[in-house]
């Protein structure tokens, strides 16, 4: 019996190209270890830039990032 392996990268890290439920402005996946919402830098929150929706948070003015630390 043949055991089938994820596709992406042999060591097993994923990149934002195989994540497609990030946001550009995201710095890792939603409800992973050691993130929590942040305001949108770009838009300051409001979710708009230019009278459209911000590029970094699309639209919704708030980003995962990584917080804490050793």
């Amino acid at each position: 019996m043949s055991t089938r392996q994820p596709a992406g990268p042999a060591d097993g890290s994923r990149t934002r190209a195989t994540q497609p439920d990030l946001k550009p402005g995201d710095e890792a996946p939603a409800g992973s270890t050691g993130t929590g919402e942040a305001v949108c830098r770009r838009c300051g929150g409001s979710g708009r830039v230019d009278g459209g929706a911000c590029p970094q948070c699309r639209g919704t003015g708030v980003v995962t990032a990584i917080v804490g630390g050793a």
